[in-house]
């Protein structure tokens, strides 16, 4: 997918009680700091370890860093599993699986104001990764995960409150 269709793609704004108030572009969404929802799908292969990604260099925000989680923003009249499923087929080529529900979360960091809806997945196949957004994978303990330095902080937080569920 090219930038200028991501900075096209129509996304779902919310107010601050995550209620549903329209839509816009990525690129207006980010130029105003709107709030907006997002998902978040840890994927853990039968050892417990967690699919870390590394981010491309031409991401918009924190390129080259980690994510703990694969996962994006919800586009404009999407649902959020719907939205988790897209994108962990998109992001990591994992489709048909079932997605456990681990919870939601509210996160900000400066003008990025989301609502993240928080899926967790057991996953032993192959992976068929987006160039586009997707340099490198590799599988982590949890605490080594946490433990890098330049991991995304919205995927730090969905991590944090996933391994707070039992079982995951």
């Amino acid at each position: 997918m090219s930038d200028t269709v991501i900075a096209d793609e129509q996304v779902q704004l919310v107010d601050a009680r995550n209620r549903p108030c329209g839509s816009t572009s990525r690129v207006t969404l980010r130029r105003l700091g709107c709030w907006h929802r997002a998902t978040y799908i840890v994927v853990r292969n039968p050892a417990g370890e967690l699919c870390v990604q590394t981010r491309t260099l031409i991401k918009e925000t924190h390129p080259g860093w980690y994510d703990l989680a694969a996962g994006g923003v919800v586009g404009a009249g999407e649902a959020a599993l719907p939205a988790a499923r897209r994108e962990l087929e998109e992001e990591l080529g994992i489709r048909r699986v079932p997605l456990v529900a681990l919870g939601e979360f509210r996160f900000v960091d400066g003008a990025l104001r989301i609502y993240g809806s928080l899926y967790g997945v057991r996953y032993a196949g192959p992976l068929r990764l987006q160039p586009e957004e997707v340099a490198a994978i590799r599988w982590l303990a949890p605490s080594a995960a946490l433990a890098l330095e330049h991991a995304t902080p919205d995927t730090r937080v969905a991590l944090e409150l996933a391994l707070r569920q039992d079982g995951w």
